[in-house]
């Protein structure tokens, strides 16, 4: 059975690298896929309850997430629909594509940090679309976004579900993470952002026709402000709302959204019908790429087939075999990241070293925070926030490895060298 279930999931992957030559939706192979892996791991196991339960633990951490990737979406519509991204894309002067790409890079970074890092490539990618009229430019910016989401995720408790994991189950404290992630992390986003800039030097920024000032959506200044404040500021309250309450962040979304609903329907009740129609959380929701949510599904559940078989963690006990150096091993980690969800991926390594053996703020723990959260850079669905721009711009996976890969991996490398000869100096 556990034979079957890897060929099944390679067989998968495969397809979804190459959907453009197949012509076949990777949507409907991750949901194929899904539904295969746990339809052979249910005929092969004699205890039809466990597999059951096991479903139901699977389909619950993916709800969460995938209500959150759907809050978080639509509110960046209804921000979107008001015309409120104008706030940010108004303040951005220059004409130098070069610029453009450190400037981006940088308020990626940071914002990762204070938000995470799915919500902030949203935010980012949707800001793009504003700022470029060129699709080649802004799928390379995509790239740029995901690689400095990731990165800035890395390096606080909330900025990435994997350094999240780590925070809650004691593996980590907040200050400790922060004083010995930043610095790798942002080694991890210049090498390849001073390449990519590099690449654009000379070229001028192309704007969108809209952006000559016509504001086509209808709204005043103060709707547009207060709907980009406001739907920033719910996804800035989401870690607070989380900590204070220690509700899922999905909670927290959801209630955030009803209450942009009910801000934006008092805003505009006294308008007409046909005027305010497009401006509603309604019309919001039906904008969202429903074949993006449903990838993440397909793809959440599949991998999890693998975590409850176990062949995760016992790939993890064959590289502590196979390997022995716990750097390298944690190396390889963060690169297997890339190819499968890096979620499973930390919770094996998790069960497989104790504290008692690794205490709190060890160097595994540390290291496996920043290679887990930034070796997802390296394939386009390698990651939250890369899963999402690739909905969000319809990113070719191909054309991802070609462009980006290269220099995320460089980026990776990079930052795990500054972290270790870091801690051989600071321990």
């Amino acid at each position: 059975m556990l034979t079957l279930l890897i060929l099944v999931f390679v067989l998968a992957y495969a397809a979804i690298a190459l959907e453009h030559p197949l012509k076949v939706n990777k949507t409907a192979t991750a949901l194929l896929a899904a539904g295969l892996l746990w339809t052979i791991y249910a005929l092969g196991s004699s205890d039809a309850a466990a597999v059951s339960h096991e479903l139901g633990e699977s389909l619950m951490s993916t709800a969460q997430i995938v209500f959150f990737l759907m809050g978080a979406m639509a509110i960046v519509e209804v921000i979107d629909a008001h015309n409120g991204f104008e706030v940010l894309t108004s303040r951005i002067k220059t004409s130098s594509l070069s610029r453009l790409m450190w400037l981006v890079g940088l308020v990626t970074f940071f914002l990762s940090a204070v938000l995470d890092n799915l919500t902030t490539a949203i935010v980012m990618v949707s800001l793009m679309k504003k700022l470029l009229a060129q699709r080649e430019d802004r799928l390379f910016f995509a790239g740029a976004i995901v690689i400095a989401a990731n990165a800035g995720g890395a390096w606080t408790p909330i900025g990435d579900v994997t350094t999240t994991m780590l925070w809650i189950g004691g593996q980590i404290t907040a200050l400790e993470i922060m004083k010995g992630l930043f610095l790798p992390s942002i080694i991890s986003l210049l090498v390849p952002l001073s390449v990519m800039a590099w690449v654009l030097r000379g070229r001028a920024v192309q704007a969108p026709v809209q952006m000559d000032g016509v504001d086509g959506s209808g709204t005043t200044a103060f709707e547009r402000n207060l709907m980009f404040i406001l739907g920033l500021g719910i996804l800035v309250a989401v870690p607070v709302f989380k900590g204070v309450t220690h509700l899922p962040p999905f909670m927290g979304i959801l209630l955030g959204l009803g209450l942009l609903w009910l801000v934006g329907d008092v805003v505009h009740k006294d308008k007409e019908d046909d005027a305010k129609t497009h401006l509603t959380l309604v019309s919001a929701l039906t904008r969202i790429d429903m074949s993006a949510v449903l990838f993440f599904v397909g793809i959440l559940l599949a991998v999890a087939t693998l975590e409850h078989t176990h062949i995760l963690s016992s790939l993890a006990q064959w590289l502590d075999r196979a390997v022995g150096r716990q750097d390298v091993i944690v190396v390889i980690i963060g690169l297997v990241s890339a190819v499968v969800d890096n979620v499973p991926l930390v919770a094996a390594s998790m069960g497989m070293y104790s504290l008692q053996q690794y205490p709190t703020d060890s160097f595994l723990w540390e290291f496996l925070a920043y290679c887990a959260g930034t070796g997802g850079s390296i394939l386009i669905i390698g990651s939250a926030a890369g899963v999402a721009a690739m909905g969000l711009e319809k990113i070719d996976f191909v054309w991802y490895a070609k462009k980006i890969s290269s220099w995320a991996l460089l980026g990776y490398l990079a930052g795990a060298v500054v972290y270790m000869v870091q801690f051989q100096l600071t321990h």
